[in-house]
C-alpha cells in the first residue's frame, strides 16, 4: 500500500473515533463555592491568599530563616528531584507521537579456500544498508490522554512542591514566634520568681522577729519553688524549640536570633478574597482537582481501548543481496505495512476495565467536593479566631494598663507602711497574670494569620 493511502486509512480511523475522547478536563459545574467561608464572607478583590510570606512575616531575622529553610530542607530538595522525574516522563510521553527508527548495517564477505591451490577462487562480498520504522499509534485517543495525564503528573508535583512551601513557611515562622513568646513568658516568670524570692526573704526576717509563723513561711516558700520550676522548664522548652528549628533549616543545634513579640503587626489585607479563588491557591483544594483531571484522561485511556489500534512499520534498504546472487552496484528495496486492529472480544476486559475508571472518576470528584467545603470551613475558622483575637487585644491591653496603676498605689501605699508587702506580692501576680495574658494574646493572633496564611494556599505563585 503506498503512504498516501496508509495515511487516509489512519485519518478515517481518527474521525470514527468518538470526540469525547479529544476533550480537555473542565471542572464539574456542580462545584458550588457560594458562602465557602461561612459568615465572613469579604467584598475585596485582593485577600491575604495573594500576598507572599516575604510581605506577611517582615521580621528581617525570620526572613532569613525561611530563606534559609526553603534552600536547605530535605523535603523541599526531594520536591524538586521528583519534579525532574515527571517531567522526564512527560518527555516520554510525548516523543510516544514519532515513530521509531532503527538502522542495522550489515556485510558478509567469502571467499573459497584450497589448502592444495588447485584453483584461484574469487572473493564474494555482499551488504545490506537497512532503515526500520515503527510508528505503533495505538487505540485512538490513547496517546493524547496519556500525553495529558502526563501533564497532570507535572502539576501534582509541582503542586505538591508548593505544599511543601507553605508549610515549612507556616512552620518555621511558628517556632521562630513562639521563641519569641516563651522569651517573654520566661521574663516574666523570672520577674515574679524574684518578687516571691523577696517576700520569702521578708517573711523569714519576721519569723526571727517574732512576727510570722513557719506555716506562712512554708507556703511562701513552696509557692517560690513552684515558680522556679516553672523558669527551668521554660528554659528546657526553649531549647528543644531551638533544636527542632534547627532540624528543619538543615542545621546543628544552636541559638536562634529572634526580636521581642510585639515586633510583628497583623497584615492589613484580612480579606479572603473571592470563594473560587481558593481553587487556585490552597494545594490541598489544587490536588483533589488534579486527581480528578487526572481519573478524567484514566477514564478516556480505558475509553480508547474500545477502539481501533493503529500500527504502521515501514523498511528501506540498499543492498547487493537480492535471492540467491549477488548484484553490483546494489538496488533499493522498501516495504510499508498498515495493521489495524480491533478489539472484539476480550473476556469482558476491556469493559470492566472503563467501569472502574468511571468509578474512580466518582471517587475524585466527591473527594474534590469535599476538599473545598473543608477549605471553606478552615478559612472561617482562621477568620474567627484571627477576629476574636483582634477584639480582646484592647480589653487585655486596657487591664494592663490598670493593674499597673494598682500596683503602683500599692506600693506608695507600703512605702507608707499602710498596708504589708503581700498586697504588692497580690498586685504584682495580678499584673503579670495579665501580662501573660497579653502575651497569649499576641500569639493567638499570629497564629491565627499563620493558619490564614496557609488555609488560602500558602501565598502561592
Amino acid at each position: 500500500m503506498r503512504t498516501s493511502n496508509i495515511l487516509k486509512v489512519a485519518l478515517a480511523t481518527v474521525l470514527l473515533s468518538s470526540c469525547s475522547l479529544f476533550k480537555n478536563y473542565e471542572r464539574p459545574a456542580d462545584i458550588n463555592t457560594d458562602g465557602i467561608y461561612g459568615n465572613v464572607q469579604s467584598g475585596g478583590e485582593q485577600g491575604l491568599g495573594d500576598v507572599q510570606w516575604r510581605d506577611i512575616f517582615t521580621d528581617p531575622q525570620l526572613q532569613a530563616l525561611i530563606e534559609k529553610g526553603l534552600a536547605n530542607n530535605t523535603d523541599m530538595k526531594n520536591a524538586d528531584l521528583k519534579i525532574q522525574e515527571v517531567q522526564y516522563a512527560l518527555k516520554c510521553a510525548k516523543l510516544a507521537y514519532f515513530p521509531n527508527i532503527y538502522f542495522n548495517p550489515s556485510g558478509t564477505v567469502s571467499r573459497p579456500w584450497d589448502p592444495y591451490d588447485r584453483k584461484d577462487y574469487s572473493t564474494s562480498t555482499t551488504y545490506s544498508l537497512p532503515a526500520t520504522m515503527s510508528w505503533q499509534i495505538g487505540s485512538i485517543g490513547s496517546l493524547r490522554n496519556s500525553k495529558k495525564k502526563a501533564e497532570v503528573n507535572v502539576q501534582q508535583l509541582k503542586n505538591a512542591k508548593q505544599a511543601v512551601q507553605a508549610a515549612l513557611v507556616a512552620n518555621i515562622a511558628s517556632m521562630y514566634y513562639t521563641l519569641s513568646s516563651l522569651d517573654e513568658q520566661l521574663a516574666l516568670t523570672q520577674t515574679t520568681r524574684d518578687n516571691w524570692g523577696k517576700y520569702l526573704e521578708m517573711e523569714k526576717k519576721l519569723m526571727d522577729a517574732g512576727q510570722a509563723n513557719l506555716a506562712a513561711v512554708a507556703s511562701i516558700e513552696a509557692t517560690y519553688y513552684s515558680i522556679c520550676t516553672s523558669v527551668v522548664a521554660l528554659e528546657d522548652n526553649i531549647k528543644l524549640i531551638e533544636n527542632s528549628l534547627g532540624t528543619i533549616l538543615g542545621e546543628t543545634a544552636g541559638h536562634i536570633n529572634r526580636g521581642a513579640l510585639s515586633t510583628f503587626k497583623t497584615p492589613a489585607i484580612l480579606t479572603t478574597g473571592a470563594p473560587i479563588s481558593i481553587l487556585s491557591r490552597r494545594p490541598d483544594v489544587k490536588a483533589a482537582e488534579l486527581e480528578l483531571a487526572s481519573a478524567f484522561y484514566e477514564k478516556n485511556i480505558a475509553a480508547s481501548q474500545f477502539y481501533p489500534s493503529l500500527n504502521i512499520s515501514s523498511t528501506g534498504q540498499f543492498t547487493n543481496a537480492l535471492g540467491g546472487g549477488a548484484i553490483n552496484p546494489g538496488i533499493m528495496i522498501g516495504n510499508v505495512v498498515a495493521n489495524l486492529s480491533q478489539p472484539i472480544f476480550s473476556n469482558g476486559r476491556i469493559r470492566a476495565q472503563y467501569k472502574i475508571s468511571k468509578a474512580e472518576m466518582e471517587v475524585a470528584t466527591n473527594n474534590f467536593k469535599q476538599a473545598v467545603i473543608a477549605a471553606g470551613n478552615e478559612v472561617n475558622t482562621a477568620m474567627v479566631e484571627l477576629k476574636g483575637a483582634e477584639d480582646q487585644k484592647e480589653f487585655i491591653g486596657q487591664q494592663v494598663v490598670a493593674l499597673e496603676k494598682a500596683l503602683d498605689a500599692t506600693q506608695k501605699l507600703y512605702a507608707l507602711s499602710s498596708t504589708n508587702y503581700l498586697n504588692v506580692i497580690t498586685a504584682q501576680n495580678s499584673l503579670l497574670s495579665a501580662q501573660m495574658s497579653q502575651i497569649k494574646n499576641r500569639m493567638d493572633a499570629i497564629n491565627a494569620t499563620i493558619d490564614l496564611y496557609q488555609a488560602l494556599g500558602g501565598g502561592a505563585e
